[in-house]
């Protein structure tokens, strides 16, 4: 598999550091809100590059952090009279509901800064005693400047890097440019007992010592997105590389923003909606079917024209998915005829145009393509009048479920039970137009249509989809 690495700027073959094992680092949200769309894009895509590294063999360690204490949780949670342990506690939870209304998995760990405290004070340690930090009254600063390699990862030199810097400029700093590592207590605030005194972790080490704890001192990706490159990610690998002497991650991936109105959206440009706000107007598939139908490095604009269209698209699939399994009932247990070697021939090939897809850079949108080549051969190559082999209709069905399932779509099945008085009224109607008592299926299927159930006649028998009211 290639994928573009924001560090060399092209594409690389993906080389583990140990052989049958992907090591990914993601970073999580800062657990004092409701996730808002642009924090989903991140989270939808390095999922579907863990379950296509586990399709294609890997067997994939997957780290996603908690940020549960900084300045916008403190400030937060004074404001509502409640601990940060209580916000942090409630909006994981918030998080874990969406994710999963996203069809994302839960990662194979999910730490938190405030319970990895022992670890981040060691790196902070380690770097004090490389001599790349220093301490100031109880604030710990990394040093930049002692790094000589600052900014490898933005590719700005360190002077342009300083005028774009989201630090605030402190007297007892030696550089602007430094940053904090480890912060002493304010009044109010949360601390831990430190080498230094009493204080809290900075924003950025958390990722360094969490890394290292769970992954290891080189991991094989680290993920995020592109609003991350700097000042985060930078300072991640200062921190990670001059604390543990080695490379911090072998291939970095970014993801594009999601634009509104032609501009980024964020929380801190007010131009944003909550993952929540969007669910109660679309299904969490369709979302994330948005968020993989375009190139994950590229931008992407959020629009209700947009939404629309691939919810149509998504229908359109499980339209083909409700066909499938109703011709599966009435497929005959033969071999296949010439039409149907050759469909299923056709069928190999979509396949591999998936994986080549997936294996160029996570091409989701190509390999979505490829999905809809499924369904076309599937509405124009089988027939509606029962006559398929039963391999056939087996082998499209579960292609398109297999693929599905590695982009976490198309999982789902879309039909609702029947209760016994709607399989009552079907089978009635069936023995009614059996013996041309016309008048009573009329009536029969006009009831049904009431109760949203539309029933359709086909050579192969009664086809029936639930229609939402």
């Amino acid at each position: 598999m290639k994928i573009y690495n924001t560090m060399t700027r092209k594409k690389e073959e993906l080389v583990p550091v140990h052989e049958g094992e992907v090591r990914i680092y993601a970073c999580g949200p800062t657990v004092y809100d409701y996730i808002h769309i642009g924090n989903a894009r991140p989270a939808i895509v390095f999922d579907t590059l863990r379950r296509y590294l586990e399709f294609a063999g890997y067997k994939v360690n997957f780290v996603q952090n908690f940020t549960d204490v900084d300045d916008k949780m403190i400030n937060r949670a004074n404001a509502e009279g409640i601990t940060v342990k209580e916000l942090g506690e409630r909006f994981m939870a918030e998080y874990f509901s969406d994710a999963k209304a996203l069809g994302i998995r839960p990662a194979t760990t999910h730490p938190k800064a405030t319970e990895n405290i022992d670890a981040i004070i060691g790196i902070v340690k380690a770097l004090e005693d490389n001599g790349y930090a220093y301490n100031v009254d109880g604030n710990v600063y990394f040093e930049t400047k002692n790094f000589k390699e600052y900014g490898k990862l933005s590719k700005q030199p360190l002077e342009e890097l300083e005028a774009g810097a989201r630090i605030e400029v402190g007297e007892e700093k030696r550089d602007p440019m430094d940053f904090a590592l480890w912060k002493r207590q304010k009044p109010g605030e949360p601390a831990w007992e430190s080498p230094w005194g009493m204080g809290r972790p900075g924003w950025h080490i958390e990722c360094s010592a969490m890394a290292k704890k769970y992954l290891g001192d080189t991991i094989d990706i680290h993920a995020g997105g592109g609003d991350l490159i700097f000042p985060h990610h930078e300072n991640e690998i200062a921190q990670s590389e001059c604390a543990n002497g080695c490379t911090f991650a072998k291939y970095w991936m970014h993801n594009g923003y999601i634009n509104l109105d032609g501009r980024k959206m964020s929380k801190s440009e007010g131009n944003f909606f909550t993952v929540r706000d969007i669910l109660k107007r679309y299904g969490g598939e369709i979302i994330r079917f948005f968020m993989l139908s375009a190139h994950y490095r590229s931008p992407v604009n959020f629009s209700d024209e947009l939404m629309e269209q691939a919810k149509s698209a998504v229908e359109r699939v499980y339209t083909c998915i409700d066909n499938l399994e109703f011709l599966l009932k009435n497929a005959k247990s033969r071999g296949l005829n010439e039409n149907e070697k050759a469909l299923s021939q056709k069928l190999d090939g979509y396949r591999e145009k998936f994986i080549e897809a997936m294996e160029d850079d996570l091409n989701t949108a190509d390999a979505i393509a490829a999905i809809f080549d499924i369904v076309y051969a599937a509405n124009t190559e089988l027939s509606d009048d029962g006559d398929n082999a039963k391999e056939i209709v087996e082998k499209t069905l579960g292609l398109i479920r297999e693929l599905g399932e590695v982009l976490g779509l198309f999982q789902k099945t879309s039909k609702k039970s029947l209760d016994a008085e709607v399989e009552a009224l079907i089978e009635q109607r069936a023995r009614a137009r059996a013996e041309k008592d016309w008048a009573t299926a009329d009536a029969i299927r006009d009831k049904l249509k009431e109760m949203n159930i539309v029933l359709k006649d086909t050579p192969a028998g009664v086809k029936w989809s639930y229609i939402e009211g």
